[in-house]
């Protein structure tokens, strides 16, 4: 059996943990798994080289901040490689350049185009361990860049994708994917499984066990994943297709994210083309839009809001506010104070009122909903951040998350 394993940020973030994943590994391989590694920079070292950056300058050039926050995981590789070493099995770190790992698209924000692998075969085929180098990517003009938001999640992928293992396993500190998180609701349960379809609604409404693009990828590929605890032994929780001959539960889980922040653009024309002039400019800047309602048109007139990540909060909204200037009338409000929660489960096809219980529940416990976005399996709202802890201990009472399923 072939295995990718990924270790994040607080799994190699000392040398003792780093000692720690490498005995794991060689266990492994002495039960005859072949494994390849992909790992994250030490703890925050990201962080503090990013800090470090903007001491230097407050807007450092893109290019150079990639180049510095690439070397984060070019140690962890290395440490990791001489931890192996030292224990006895061989082992070989990798970078993006070496690989290569080619990537297409802007500094910091750049998408895996190819994955050269031949090296990491011949590591494979003479029983070496590679240790590859996640988060990064080399550019087709030779530069360094980095992947993005969960980005040694999909070099993980990508990377076993490529090698044509059996299984990709997210080594983090949870033992795997909850009903929601537990720090908020200690009565959340692990599930053992989930589909693709509901840790992409999941994962797309701000779970943070595994980011959304990971998983986009190991469904698009039909690669299973296992989000495992690097720190206990447990069978974790499988990602793979949905099992036909199982019924799905309603609601499988809550997710939230505190890191929203909407945009309104009041009183703009109600007319074709608007929207698209409004939400252009956003686009163009590679700022993902996640909610987006359009209220009902008076006289001539209608309103849109959506909402960004609080990290794009400043400059989509002078984006917005660039774009609205242009029609007579038209405003700009904010509110960078908001969350967003969501419930997920492939039952809800099947189920009616599942939106309606929802609202119930979050009327009896006064909380406001500001906006709605539906799917086939995925119902989020927009509330006060305020309101948010409140209203995801009451969902996952009323939907009964905190009871076994049947």
């Amino acid at each position: 059996m072939r295995i990718v394993q990924k270790y994040g940020g607080t799994s190699v973030g000392s040398v003792a943990r780093i000692h720690a994943v490498a005995d794991r590994i060689i266990a492994l391989r002495q039960a005859g798994q072949e494994v390849a590694v992909v790992v994250s920079a030490m703890g925050d070292s990201t962080d503090r080289l990013v800090e470090l950056a903007r001491e230097v300058c407050a807007q450092p050039d893109a290019r150079e901040l990639d180049a510095l926050l690439a070397t984060g995981e070019m140690v962890s590789t290395a440490l990791l490689a001489m931890a192996l070493c030292n224990a006895g099995c061989r082992a070989r770190s990798w970078n993006a350049l070496q690989m290569p790992l080619e990537t297409t698209g802007p500094a910091g924000r750049a998408r895996i185009a190819r994955v050269g692998c031949d090296g990491l075969k011949r590591d494979l085929a003479e029983d070496v361990v590679p240790v590859v180098a996640g988060f990064q990517g080399r550019a087709e003009n030779g530069d360094l860049t980095t992947i993005g938001r969960g980005g040694s999640d999909t070099t993980a992928v990508a990377l076993a994708v490529a090698l044509d293992a059996d299984e990709c396993q997210i080594l983090t500190d949870v033992d795997g994917v909850y009903t929601t998180d537990p720090r908020m609701v200690p009565e959340a349960r692990r599930l053992p499984t989930v589909s693709f379809e509901e840790m992409l609604e999941l994962a797309g409404q701000g779970s943070r066990v595994l980011h959304l693009r990971s998983v986009e990828f190991a469904a698009r590929h039909g690669m299973r994943l296992r989000v495992l605890s690097s720190f206990e032994p447990g069978p974790g929780t499988l990602i793979c297709e949905e099992n036909p001959n199982v019924e799905a539960p309603v609601v499988c889980g809550i997710a939230f994210n505190r890191d929203e922040a909407a945009i309104s653009l009041t009183q703009v024309p109600d007319e074709a083309g608007v929207a698209h002039a409004l939400l252009a400019p956003v686009a163009a800047a590679s700022i993902e839009v996640d909610m987006i309602v359009i209220a009902a048109p008076r006289g001539g007139r209608v309103d849109l809001t959506f909402t960004v990540h609080r990290d794009d909060y400043a400059r989509a909204l002078e984006l917005a506010r660039n774009a609205a200037a242009k029609y007579a009338g038209a405003a700009v409000t904010v509110d960078d104070r908001v969350a967003k929660l969501a419930i997920v489960g492939s039952g809800m096809r099947s189920h009616a009122g599942v939106a309606a219980k929802l609202f119930a529940t979050l009327a009896d416990e006064g909380i406001q909903v500001r906006l709605v976005s539906t799917s086939e399996i995925k119902v989020s709202v927009l509330v006060a951040e305020k309101d948010l802890e409140r209203g995801v201990r009451a969902l996952h009472a009323a939907f009964g998350l905190d009871r076994a399923q049947p």
